[in-house]
């Protein structure tokens, strides 16, 4: 396996080496060359270290993608590596989405225009905490399709859009100008399985796409560096702080002769939504940042500014299947820089270690932006979710959200309850979080994290109606639970052991709530607000969602994201460039309204309990 892999390096070093010379010959200006050698990389030729960080073009406004690149390259990075997101350009088979927010090709340009090399992780499977791993939802509506496995209907839907994507990064590449120096093979298969015909596959999808033709590499966690590699390929390894020596070590025994660097250090942790938001050892980072950089080693950390995770597009954490673990909207990860773009105290910490080893003197840590609060009125106008259905669909038994052609937001189900009848309503394998309700009144509160499937209902003397609201509140982004991650009631509903029939579906989006006919009469259960934020001058600010509930909150036209009374996050980060000097609108969903819903504007993210422990994973 030595033997494969030093000439299969060695073709690619000779092969860069041989660009410049053609170039030369063609009397056109010299391309750049990156490869590797041995233990480490050559750029144009010379020996080269790539001190890297993460970064999500999706979890950052586009007005401020330039100020955090600066940023990274104020630390003393040279590369920003990053996702790409299936689900976030592909949200209907067929139809792409690479404007806006979604351009990742502006996110690659702008990193090169500050100077910057780009790493790219094309997945499909990301994990990332984004939603189920980043795939798009809709693969699940064939239950026969089996994610990340060489099944023909999988790889297909793979095939087109890597070659979809590869429309937009390849001009992108080293090879044509561009910054991206490497591309990630799949992501940490090896936390899933061991079959090398699925990342062989994989790997001629990437040719296929142009996507191979530079430095191709795997990365896997220490103990799965053997079943998520390839012998031909780069393998490089992830892990937290606190784990550097025995992963290297590990990495070094499994490829003594191979490529020395860590894919993903882990400089932070995320939350998760009713747990304790994590606060990791900046000091600890730092100095085994170090201890890295000095053995040689290549390095990426995971994240250097985490951002947010807008709209509905958090995953959620399972290791088992049934475990379910829905993450918050604040993707802050405790990162060098915090949700809103500010270096914290391990920014600085970083930056010195870096400098240290690079013999480049340290940049001065870039000034925080102080954030604002802007006054925000009574609730000015609502609407009751019951008043606003859409028309059903019908069916025998209840369709998931993928069989009724939805990916977020929440479906009522609605199924009628005969006199007399009653007992345990059990809503057996139900994703992710219901409210059940009798004629429009709330009995019961069924939540996937807790293990709930059931809630018992009382006899009623006449005919009655049963509404069960469900809520996709992430689907699982990590485990073999991805391939079983349909979303709503994904089978048969029972009431005292019978199955219930004839239902009616109201598909709830949720995706343009401005339209909604909103009156100023007072609205308790399942409501929409309406607020109004006067701003003065725009500038960062966080609301404050203690005085609401559990929902979905909206500031013009960006769906900011979620909120949720169990914490343990109690703001939602809100840009300057996405409010307007004046009245602004903020809609939001609460799931359980009254007359005392309100929201306000703090200056500062409000945490719950706080743990600096970080789970294994």
């Amino acid at each position: 396996m030595k033997r494969v892999m030093r000439s299969a390096l060695g073709m690619m070093v000779a092969a860069s080496a041989l660009v410049p010379a053609i170039a030369s010959a063609q009397g056109t200006t010299p391309a750049h060359s990156f490869a590797v050698q041995g233990n480490g990389f050559l750029k144009d030729g010379k020996p080269y270290q790539v001190i890297s960080a993460e970064m999500h073009y999706t979890r950052i406004p586009r007005a401020y993608w330039r100020d955090r690149l600066r940023k990274a390259k104020a630390m003393g990075l040279n590369t920003i590596t990053t996702y790409s997101f299936w689900n976030a350009h592909e949200p209907r088979p067929g139809t792409y989405d690479f404007t806006g927010q979604n351009d990742i090709a502006a996110f690659i340009r702008d990193a090169q225009a500050e100077g910057l090399d780009v790493i790219l992780r094309p997945g499909p499977y990301v994990c990332a905490e984004w939603e189920l791993g980043g795939y798009p939802s809709w693969l699940l509506k064939d239950r026969s399709l089996l994610l990340r496995s060489t099944d023909p209907k999988y790889t297909a839907a793979v095939d087109r859009w890597l070659a979809r994507l590869g429309q937009e990064v390849k001009p992108l590449l080293l090879r044509n100008g561009g910054p991206i120096v490497a591309i990630q093979l799949e992501n940490e298969y090896g936390a899933f399985g061991s079959d090398k015909a699925y990342l062989e596959g994989l790997k001629a999808s990437y040719q296929r796409a142009g996507l191979a033709d530079g430095v191709l590499f795997t990365s896997n966690q220490a103990g799965d560096l053997a079943k998520g590699s390839l012998p031909e390929v780069p393998s490089v390894v992830n892990f937290g702080s606190g784990g550097a020596q025995n992963a290297v070590a590990k990495l070094e025994a499994f490829r003594p002769d191979g490529l020395r660097m860590v894919g993903e250090y882990w400089a932070g942790w995320f939350d998760k939504w009713g747990e304790d938001h994590h606060e990791t050892d900046g000091q600890k980072e730092a100095e085994e940042l170090g201890f890295m950089l000095k053995r040689g080693y290549s390095v990426s950390l995971y994240m250097f500014h985490g951002g947010t995770t807008f709209g509905w597009m958090n995953g959620a954490d399972s290791h088992t299947g049934t475990d379910y673990h829905p993450d918050t909207t604040s993707y802050d990860y405790n990162a060098p820089l915090d949700e809103a773009g500010n270096p914290r105290y391990k920014y600085g910490l970083l930056a010195s270690v870096i400098a240290e080893v690079t013999g480049k003197p340290a940049a001065p840590t870039p000034t925080a932006t102080k954030a604002v609060s802007f006054p925000v009125s009574p609730v000015r106008r609502s609407a009751s979710l019951w008043r606003n259905l859409p028309q059903p669909v019908r069916a025998d038994l209840p369709m998931t959200f993928e069989e009724l052609d939805q990916n977020y937001g929440y479906v009522l189900y609605r199924v009628a309850l005969p006199a007399g009848k009653g007992g345990a309503l059990v809503l057996k394998n139900m994703h992710s979080y219901a409210q059940v309700y009798v004629n429009q009144k709330l009995i019961g509160t069924i939540d996937r994290r807790l293990g709930q499937e059931r809630v018992d209902i009382t006899p009623q003397d006449k005919p009655a109606t049963i509404d069960i609201l469900v809520e996709n509140t992430g689907r699982v982004n990590y485990s073999h639970a991805i391939r079983t991650e349909q979303t709503g009631l994904t089978g048969a509903v029972t009431l005292d052991g019978r199955v219930l029939r004839d239902w009616r579906m109201y598909r709830l989006p949720m995706d343009d709530v401005a339209k909604l006919p909103m009156t100023a009469e007072p609205c308790s259960g399942p409501c929409f607000y309406e607020v109004e934020m006067t701003v003065d001058r725009p500038g960062d600010t966080y609301l404050d969602m203690r005085g609401a509930h559990k929902g979905q909150l909206w500031l013009g036209e960006h769906n900011l994201g979620r909120f949720w009374w169990i914490g343990p996050v109690h703001t939602l980060y809100t840009p300057a460039p996405w409010m307007q000097a004046g009245v602004n609108k903020i809609r939001f969903f609460d799931l359980t309204g009254d007359d005392k819903v309100r929201v306000a504007t703090v200056t500062a993210p409000i945490w719950g309990n706080i743990t600096n422990k970080r789970e294994a994973q």
